[in-house]
């Protein structure tokens, strides 16, 4: 059974739902000069137009035979997130998105696992929804973005979430959202290129030197796009560990190389000499295949992108199927 953890989906109903009740969860659906719709979170969130083959179930199904991959773990849009709902809204909207994910999985559970959302703007909140969404509704876990609503990882007051997810067990995909505020990325792609893996790396490295991965050793945290720039920088991580001691041992007595060595990596850096090198900073029982369905820079076939790779079959069995059939083993038990 071939996994592929990183794959975006957005149910059509949630739109159908959004246009009926939008004003109950603080969210206005409009249209683009297009026709296409768009969302207007708590008045001043914009998520613009999204592509159809979000929505599009059997589109899916055959990119995935095409791709040879039996099975997505399917994640939203990070824009859907929705983190900046306030009070009531933010519960109230993760609660329908999942229990219309769930729904959206129901029609090919074969083919599919669901990844929820939980309102990280409200901690004990986000707890409360992710147990829901994995005991209740089946979800093998959640996707967070790389902040909350403008305030980092580490500064959000998350623990109970955490908490949650290290007694779960359950897959935690970190992906970046609203990469680098304040730098300009407008030209070349560059925001897409360089802003994501950067806003992946900065949100990791907050959370490891903040204490996170040390006091929870259970979490199962995924980083996508192959880890941003982690796996490359470690050794420099290292070193900030070793010689400046009083600014990166406050919270820490791990070093960044173990703590890295309890993440979970997806396989989508696009040449195979990067992924091998990932394999050996972080080990083959850390990579899984992720492909980033259906954005421009997904990699329309993540399996053969592992086979071309001179790992060997060991190896990339684990990254294809092993590690995840592990943690999802590991989760039920």
């Amino acid at each position: 059974m071939i996994y592929d953890v990183h794959a975006h989906c957005v149910p059509a109903e949630l739109f159908d739902l959004l246009r009926a009740d939008g004003q109950r969860f603080d969210i206005e659906v409009a249209q683009d000069d297009q026709g296409r719709d768009s969302l207007l979170l708590a008045g001043r969130v914009n998520v613009g137009a999204l592509p159809e083959l979000l929505w599009d179930v059997d589109a899916r199904i055959a990119a995935m035979d095409s791709a040879q991959v039996d099975v997505q773990l399917l994640s939203h849009r990070t824009d859907l997130s929705a983190y900046a709902l306030r009070g009531d809204a933010g519960p109230r909207y993760a609660r329908a998105f999942n229990d219309i994910m769930a729904a959206e999985v129901s029609r090919a559970p074969d083919r599919f696992l669901a990844l929820g959302t939980v309102p990280l703007q409200n901690p004990e909140a986000a707890a409360d929804e992710l147990r829901r969404a994995v005991e209740d509704l089946g979800m093998v876990g959640v996707e967070i973005a790389s902040s909350v609503d403008g305030t980092s990882l580490d500064q959000a007051g998350l623990e109970p979430f955490w908490e949650a997810a290290a007694s779960l067990k359950c897959v935690v995909l970190l992906h970046p959202y609203a990469p680098l505020p304040g730098v300009d990325l407008g030209r070349y792609f560059l925001d897409n290129m360089v802003g994501r893996p950067a806003e992946s790396t900065v949100a990791i490295g907050q959370l490891l030197f903040s204490g996170v991965l040390e006091r929870h050793e259970d979490l199962v945290i995924c980083l996508v796009h192959g880890g941003g720039f982690l796996p490359y920088q470690l050794g420099r991580w290292q070193k900030g560990f070793s010689v400046v001691p009083h600014i990166t041992q406050q919270h820490i007595s791990t070093p960044p190389r173990d703590l890295a060595r309890r993440l979970y990596y997806d396989s989508l850096l696009h040449i195979p000499e990067a992924l091998e090198y990932l394999v050996k900073v972080v080990g083959a029982d850390r990579v899984v295949t992720g492909s980033d369905y259906p954005y421009e820079m997904h990699e329309r076939q993540p399996v053969e992108a592992v086979r071309a790779t001179s790992l060997d079959d060991h190896d990339k069995d684990l990254i294809l199927s092993g590690n995840v059939a592990r943690l999802l083993k590991e989760m039920a038990a």
